[in-house]
């Protein structure tokens, strides 16, 4: 259950509709409650404001009127703005990255500013009557025929003035928002929090990931069912703490087969269960209930598809088409700064384990060397063909080199420095460009293999480490 809600609120956010929907009930709620107050009050209250003109019916139907036709006229121009911005960057940026910003709350709350003033002021507008207006039914003994609900008009001008500065606010944050620094930043933002959230830190990170196969019993694969999917789709999260609770219970070990950010179709195999005996209807269907599914990837706990994102719009930067290398290398920093974070983080253990010590869920998760595949492996074709981006791309893994001691994850990025040499070697026309690429992976190389040399290799070498 706390994941599906999750998995809604996500969906919730990332629509155009919920926030200003929200808004439009306050506004309905707030236009009978100020009429109600209107209705018990008298009306000498209003005699010492002066400034509000609109004090009598005729008045005060033609200010609603105004506003109420402002907004929704404005509501409509604002609407084919954030479509044409949200049409731009996506296209600009990669079609990936267009949930990120239907998830702007600044455009849902502008949106909804207006839709719901309007609302309001229809509402108060249907209330006001004239002197000479009959009205259906009885009337009481008090009965007044005019009627101008003064504090519901102090009120929709007071919208009205909201309006114009949440109107002021979109025009700034539009272009603003759309911005390739902004927009990379909230990406590399995102990131660091999911980084932080998945990979601890701890001192040193000298961890060596586990092998997950290890802990699975012998001739595990000689008794187990297959929980298979029943939806196509990318599996968005699974609840982890779901299946240890399911698989304590019944006293089952769960191997994970797979994991948030994977496509699955109909029938493709989601985990196994040991014994198979264990394998009830009922263990089935709640392990199905503990994955959630969708039509595209979701960073709702995949980090790989945030890393992503970032290497799709590198990659368009320095595509042909583009040439644009300083997007890619703004991209790189953030990239980088992932890696400082992945660098001094655990990797999370391939074992779950119940309240007894027991090991209930077996899984791979994602390693360091996979993510260096994923960001720099996937980047090297385009960064290898461009001088900029490679020598920037080697000043990024410099750095990281500062704060890694794995020697696994040395080993990574030792990888991903010589065969970046090597594409360079290859797609580099210029001499001068291959000599200074060989160069600075050579530094590179010698802070990985000697770290406790940083400080005086960056002192020579200023492009690594800090200009100053």
């Amino acid at each position: 259950m706390r994941l599906q809600l999750a998995k809604r609120w996500d969906d919730l956010r990332s629509s155009y509709w919920f926030i200003p929907s929200v808004m439009t009930a306050a506004a309905f709620g707030l236009s009978f409650a100020t009429t109600t107050l209107d209705s018990r009050m008298e009306d000498g209250w209003i005699q010492g404001l002066s400034w509000l003109y609109a004090n009598k019916p005729e008045g005060a139907r033609t200010l609603l009127s105004t506003v109420a036709g402002s907004m929704i006229g404005v509501a409509g121009v604002t609407f084919s703005i954030t479509i044409a911005s949200v049409v731009y960057a996506s296209g600009q940026y990669g079609p990936r990255l267009l949930t990120n910003f239907m998830r702007d709350t600044g455009n849902q709350v502008t949106l909804g500013t207006f839709i719901a003033t309007f609302v309001y002021c229809l509402l108060v507008l249907r209330t006001i009557r004239s002197s000479d207006e009959s009205v259906d039914g009885p009337l009481p003994d008090d009965f007044v025929g005019a009627f101008v609900p003064h504090i519901a008009l102090i009120v929709g001008l007071a919208l009205s003035v909201a309006s114009i500065a949440v109107l002021i606010y979109f025009i700034h944050h539009v272009p603003d928002s759309i911005r390739v620094s902004h927009v990379i930043a909230g990406v590399g933002h995102e990131l660091d929090e999911q980084i932080s959230d998945y990979f601890p830190e701890k001192d040193g990170a000298l961890d060596i990931e586990d092998d997950p196969e290890a802990a699975l019993p012998e001739g595990f694969y000689d008794d187990v069912a297959f929980v298979t999917a029943t939806a196509d789709g990318y599996i968005q999260s699974f609840d982890d703490d779901g299946l240890v609770a399911l698989a304590s219970e019944h006293g089952l070990l769960l191997r994970i087969k797979m994991r948030p950010g994977d496509f699955v179709s109909k029938g493709d195999v989601l985990l196994l269960v040991h014994p198979a005996e264990g394998a009830t209807e009922h263990v089935i269907d709640r392990v199905r209930e503990s994955y959630t599914h969708g039509r595209a990837r979701s960073a709702l706990q995949d980090v790989r598809f945030l890393f992503a994102e970032l290497v799709e719009i590198a990659a368009r930067a320095l595509s042909p088409g583009v040439n644009d290398p300083f997007t890619a290398i703004n991209c790189l920093d953030w990239i980088g700064s992932a890696f400082k974070r992945l660098a001094s983080g655990m990797t999370p253990d391939a074992t779950r384990r119940d309240a007894a010590d027991v090991v209930r869920v077996v899984a791979s998760p994602t390693t360091f060397p996979e993510f260096v595949e994923l960001a720099f492996g996937q980047l090297r074709p385009y960064v290898a063909a461009d001088r900029n981006a490679a020598l920037h791309t080697l000043e990024v893994l410099g750095e990281i080199a500062s704060r890694v001691r794995s020697p696994q994850r040395v080993a990574a990025l030792v990888r991903a420095v010589q065969e970046l040499e090597r594409a360079c070697g290859e797609a580099l026309t210029h001499a001068t460009d291959r000599d200074l690429v060989q160069h600075r992976a050579s530094v590179v190389l010698s802070l990985l293999r000697d770290p406790e040399r940083y400080a005086e290799i960056t002192g020579r070498e200023q492009w690594v480490g800090g200009t100053a």
